[in-house]
């Protein structure tokens, strides 16, 4: 939960004003270049003093040097009393970077979750940051463009971010004596669904090569998986996020490439998956697909199934056993990134 607000209640109301709602025809093109830790509409609707300190004190980097590829970002009409950290009107994707006092060497790629229709930068950004730079790693919250925003190449535009960031960390990892092999990636909801696209659709050709950036390899050296959308068809798919990526009658052919668990192979990274049982918005049976398509390609898979936890629950009680999946998963790191 963010700020006392229920996370089920707002992406009904958000998502209902995004698919209700026209959007208009093109942005400015100061909005389609600008290159701002808040997106220009959320700026003026809520202004930066209202998003935490630690989050407007990051560094921010940017992931394109202009324009991002996918067609024009039209400004959506932001639904009243949303959080400040549920950002949407991303006209210029971004990393937020956090930096830990004693670096292990290693990065962490973090993509926050919101159905497609918001980027809830708190509690499975910022709080997940805190815990995982505590632990030695320089963590990078990916603020991705949401496909709902008029974006042409609505179904890949999510995807071409995390390439982009893959690609864009990797390539300033030397310049922070940091390792650029060591790279992992973690996604919660439907930025889980976008953490297993990037984890078996690094390769995917998205866009036309614009710089050197985009020759880098965007394959993570694994990946966590935190109540993950993974299925997009019925009984178990999330239909705001099914919506909102594909838009609102797509073939069959576009819901088979956008279900991760249809694309897992022999080099897909390990990847390690939490969810609750008690999910109510992400049935558990997400995380068994991908888990069974681990297990039929012979890949390394652990999973953490909680009795009690719900949807969004970020970085969890600590005195509650859903809490303690960032522990278990930096164990689980620790055996599959380079010592």
């Amino acid at each position: 939960m963010d700020q006392g607000i229920d996370r089920r209640g707002v992406l009904g109301m958000v998502g209902g004003a995004m698919i209700a709602g026209p959007f208009p025809a093109a942005a400015t093109a100061a909005q389609a270049t600008a290159r701002v830790s808040v997106p220009p509409p959320l700026q003026t609707l809520i202004g930066a003093s209202d998003l935490p300190a630690a989050w407007r004190e990051a560094e921010v980097v940017p992931l394109w040097d202009g324009p991002p590829p996918g067609g024009t970002f039209a400004p959506p009409q932001r639904p009243a009393g949303l959080a400040a950290t549920f950002i949407t009107g991303v006209s210029a994707p971004a990393l937020h970077v956090f930096r830990p006092r004693q670096s292990n060497g290693r990065s962490l790629l973090v993509i926050p979750g919101g159905a497609y229709s918001f980027v809830s930068v708190r509690n499975e950004g910022l709080d997940v940051a805190q815990a995982f730079t505590a632990l030695g790693y320089t963590v990078h919250v990916l603020v991705y463009r949401l496909p709902g925003e008029g974006w042409t190449a609505r179904a890949d535009v999510p995807l071409a971010d995390a390439q982009r960031a893959m690609r864009r960390i990797r390539a300033l990892a030397p310049r922070h004596g940091l390792d650029p092999v060591q790279v992992a990636v973690m996604g919660f909801s439907a930025g889980g669904h976008l953490a297993a696209s990037l984890l078996t659709g690094y390769r995917e050709p998205l866009f036309a090569p614009g710089d050197h950036l985009d020759t880098l390899d965007a394959r993570p050296a694994c990946g966590v998986l935190v109540y993950p959308v993974i299925a997009m068809r019925a009984p178990y798919g999330h239909a705001l996020s099914r919506e909102l990526l594909l838009g609102p009658d797509p073939d069959a052919a576009l819901v088979a490439r956008r279900s991760p668990a249809e694309h897992v192979d022999a080099q897909t990274p390990p990847t390690m998956l939490a969810h609750a049982f008690d999910d109510p918005a992400v049935p558990w049976q997400n995380s068994t697909a991908f888990i069974e398509a681990m297990q039929a390609a012979r890949r390394p898979v652990e999973a953490h199934f909680f009795e009690e936890g719900g949807h969004g629950f970020g970085t969890g009680p600590a005195n509650a056993p859903a809490g303690q999946w960032p522990r278990l998963a930096a164990a689980w790191l620790d055996r599959h990134l380079l010592a």
